[in-house]
């Protein structure tokens, strides 16, 4: 697994998670550890696809790359005005391995730079028919749609 490259970084964008046990069969890996999760789900990509260019105001999600090369973006999101401003955009290129977590009010954007597939777990209302109730879209995406 390779780790990630970052070109701006915010403190613990990222971690490697290391397997919890590994013998001759293979391993084990904790995704995820002393967190509730209301949801799971798989996100593919295709090449050059974006995906999200939001925020939620109560939803955490951890981002989990199973396979692929994805740019991934993110911001603070001021909490008084409720939309994008101009803090510093943050972005990392991430690898299968490399696991994130967008916070709320942290807006956040993928784009596939190759086929990929991640697997997000939540905590919050963001989850199934409740998807759109926590998610405000940015009205400046932070990976314009023509990139």
């Amino acid at each position: 697994m390779k780790s990630i490259q970052s070109q701006r970084r915010r403190k613990t964008l990222k971690k490697k998670i290391e397997p919890a046990f590994e013998d001759h069969r293979g391993i084990i890996l904790d995704i995820l550890n002393d967190e509730s999760v209301d949801a799971i789900t798989y996100i593919s990509f295709k090449n050059s696809a974006i995906r999200a260019n939001h925020y939620h105001k109560e939803t955490t999600q951890w981002n989990y790359v199973l396979s692929g090369k994805l740019k991934y973006c993110n911001k603070t999101i001021d909490k008084n005005l409720f939309e994008d401003t101009d803090n510093e955009v943050f972005e990392e290129i991430l690898y299968p391995g490399d696991f994130c977590v967008s916070q709320p009010w942290e807006a956040h954007a993928f784009k596939g730079i190759e086929d990929s597939e991640l697997l997000v777990l939540t905590r919050g209302p963001r989850s199934g028919m409740n998807y759109e109730k926590d998610t405000f879209r940015l009205k400046n995406p932070l990976i314009p749609y023509d990139d």
